[in-house]
């Protein structure tokens, strides 16, 4: 019925706590519903393609009323991996599931971490502590310029990051500790990420971060993408989604560097000889989710929205278009770390005729289980998939 799919991760898009939410501490004053309290912080969205498709009927969202009928297929997926990051997220959508969770440094990283590194990098480090990312190059930026420490932080998630100017320290360089870092972090050390963050500017006042960030995941283990490698099917990754399969198993990958970008990718993708197009949008994450922004989370998301436009426009007959999130980012709880949520599923083709409810899945593998049966390939990631219910 398809020939190709196109994926599209909404980053951080969540819709509405997971019911084990409260043992990821997104409880109370924090319980998530990023799309459903972001449209109420700023008084309505105005999504017309996301309407259009139906993800007014996933959820209650100010602005997006629900579509009668809807053209998409529409559900919302719940994650069984422990976790709540990117790398989790987008490894179970492929087949992965992570039964036990990757180390956190709540207080920091231990000696046997830091003392290694600081020997292979030959040089001290600053921070060393849990921190947003924006606020720590404010708090140790001046001290990075003086002395030439790199920055290491952490945060809730499984992540060992990096921060350094790019004057001070070239960016091959930062490049080169992450590597250094990721050799050392070993079991029981075996963070998910290690994470580049350069940085521009003056001083505390002017410091940003630039686009120039890579990740430096661990390798996964076998998953759908491998299988359609094997199978002679070529898949393209834009943007980080390259990076989190440690770049395997691709035809093409494309570390694109906000949605705009991802956006000319995907549509340059739709012109190519792509089976799967597999695209993350990371600024609603990235950009405003973690900066508690609900005013650009929700710009973004309109943009986001004329973007999807342009997406539709292009879809040949057979095409089956995909979108959904990795896990939720609520820009107005006092969180400023990801949370444990649902997920919209909304799943079109120019050849439905209207849209029906796919349920709620219980594993974010169902989709992995769906491509591969969209591509006739042996099932290995269980029996969910919902190819037979898009039709």
């Amino acid at each position: 019925m398809f020939r190709r799919v196109i994926l599209l991760i909404m980053d951080g898009c969540g819709a509405g706590a997971a019911p084990d939410a409260a043992h990821y501490g997104d409880f109370g004053e924090n319980e998530p519903n990023t799309l459903g309290h972001l449209a109420e912080a700023v008084g309505g969205l105005c999504l017309p393609n996301l309407q259009m498709l139906g993800l007014g009927n996933i959820l209650s969202l100010q602005g997006v009323p629900p579509a009668q009928p809807a053209r998409a297929c529409y559900g919302r997926m719940r994650e069984r991996s422990a976790g709540k990051d990117t790398v989790t997220g987008h490894w179970e959508m492929m087949g992965i599931l992570t039964e036990e969770p990757f180390p956190t440094y709540p207080d920091g990283f231990p000696p046997e971490v830091m003392e290694p590194f600081v020997r292979a990098i030959g040089t001290k480090t600053l921070g060393n502590t849990p921190a947003s990312g924006t606020e720590i190059i404010k708090r140790l930026g001046d001290e990075h310029m003086r002395t030439g420490y790199p920055i290491v932080y952490t945060s809730a998630d499984s992540v060992f990051q990096i921060a350094a100017h790019e004057q001070v320290i070239p960016l091959e360089h930062l490049y080169e500790m992450c590597r250094i870092a990721r050799d050392i972090l070993k079991p029981p050390h075996h963070l998910q990420r290690v994470i580049a963050r350069p940085f521009i500017g003056q001083d505390a006042g002017s410091f940003r971060r630039t686009e120039n960030r890579r990740d430096f995941p661990l390798p996964p283990p076998p998953n759908l993408i491998d299988q359609m490698a094997e199978a002679g099917l070529k898949v393209y990754g834009i943007g980080v989604i390259g990076q989190v399969f440690a770049e395997r198993g691709f035809a093409h990958s494309e570390r694109t560097g906000n949605n705009a970008e991802h956006l000319r990718a995907t549509l340059q993708a739709m012109d190519s000889d792509a089976d799967l197009i597999f695209t993350n949008f990371e600024d609603f994450d990235m950009l405003y989710g973690h900066r508690n922004d609900p005013h650009g989370f929700a710009r973004a998301l309109e943009e986001f929205d004329a973007g999807l436009g342009q997406v539709i426009q292009q879809l040949r007959a057979d095409d089956l278009l995909m979108l959904t999130a990795d896990h939720g980012n609520d820009p107005t709880t006092p969180s400023t770390d990801h949370s444990r949520e649902e997920v919209p599923l909304l799943c079109y083709s120019p050849k439905m005729v209207e849209g029906r409810w796919l349920g709620i899945r219980q594993t974010f593998a169902d989709l992995a289980a769906t491509i591969a049966e969209v591509f006739q390939l042996e099932p290995r990631w269980g029996t969910g998939s919902f190819y037979r219910q898009l039709q």
